[in-house]
């Protein structure tokens, strides 16, 4: 490579845009927190889809008012065809009211025949929700500490200037770094437009886990390669000559996911859309945290430890 990149020494630039991304998903989640789906809160979920006229959404909740529902009833429009309607945990008898009472509420309007087809009907209790979020949680903390242990291992030839664990603690900052922003993102979704987060969301966040590590392991394995055949003299001239080396390779991959990812969310069905578009954040985010993250980090510390 004739000419590098100065990315290293641009540290502080990079640091205080992902510092300023923290601070503003902070006060996204302080202020609204997650919008928890039925996975972990509990509650009933009903999908239907109208064939030919679709009501408004306050004539399907007045509708629905009529059948003295305890609790909120929800009603969220899925593609202009139909409505996601929430409500507490319900009995199977009362979903088959709530069905009957809209086919009948909303006939066709040549015929008088069936202008709805249910789509999906869920139900959890409250208890289960708990335990759900309660795994979640768990399964995320586990991962994380899994991450550690191996860099620490992978890596454990490397003594200078930086020991091996401080690699895996910098690679679990750098993916909180992807992962609050992430969280960040869908708090201001869940307060905008009233996305809600379940397991598929906790899904694409241990996804997200995979692939930021992944790509930020590249780019230290190319700085413990170059540790082992290069002047040491300049870490940060090594480690910045390291992110270079595999820029290319870490943007070409990360694009050609992120054009599928792109092409499911535009003509996917509407049940994965906003898991897709937790990946979609997660691999922009990963990309950009590798390269202007993790490597700056690891010579931030390799100065404070010399000091």
């Amino acid at each position: 490579m004739n000419k590098m990149l100065n990315i290293i020494s641009k540290k502080n630039i990079w640091l205080s845009i992902s510092g300023v991304f923290i601070a503003v998903s902070l006060v996204f989640l302080i202020i609204w927190g997650l919008n928890l789906g039925i996975d972990f809160t509990g509650g009933s979920l009903l999908e239907v889809r109208f064939t030919e006229s679709v009501p408004a959404p306050d004539q399907v909740k007045s509708s629905l008012a009529e059948l003295g529902l305890e609790g909120e009833v929800t009603v969220q429009p899925t593609e202009q065809v139909g409505y996601i309607i929430r409500f507490q945990d319900i009995t199977e008898e009362t979903h088959q009211e709530i069905v009957s009472k809209l086919k009948d509420s909303f006939p066709a309007t040549e015929d008088g025949g069936v202008n709805l087809e249910e789509e999906r009907f869920e139900a959890i209790g409250p208890s289960i929700g708990q335990e759900l979020r309660s795994r979640a949680i768990y399964a995320i903390l586990i991962v994380l500490i899994a991450i550690v242990a191996y860099i620490a291992w992978a890596f454990r030839k490397i003594s200078w200037p930086i020991k091996s664990w401080k690699y895996g603690v910098i690679a679990v900052v750098t993916l909180f770094h992807d992962i609050f922003i992430t969280l960040g993102i869908f708090a201001l979704l869940g307060a905008v437009l009233k996305v809600e987060v379940g397991l598929p969301f906790v899904a694409a966040l241990l996804t997200i886990l995979g692939y930021s590590v992944n790509d930020t392991i590249v780019v230290f394995d190319r700085i413990r390669e170059n540790l082992s055949r290069l002047s040491k003299s300049d870490f940060e001239g090594l480690v910045n000559r390291s992110v270079n080396e595999t820029i290319t390779r870490s943007i070409n991959t990360s694009l050609t996911t992120l054009l599928v990812l792109l092409a499911i969310f535009f003509f996917g069905g509407v049940t994965i859309k906003y898991f897709i578009l937790a990946l979609i954040c997660g691999v922009a985010l990963g990309t950009y945290s590798s390269i202007f993250v993790a490597s700056p980090l690891l010579v931030v510390w390799e100065r404070f430890s010399r000091k």
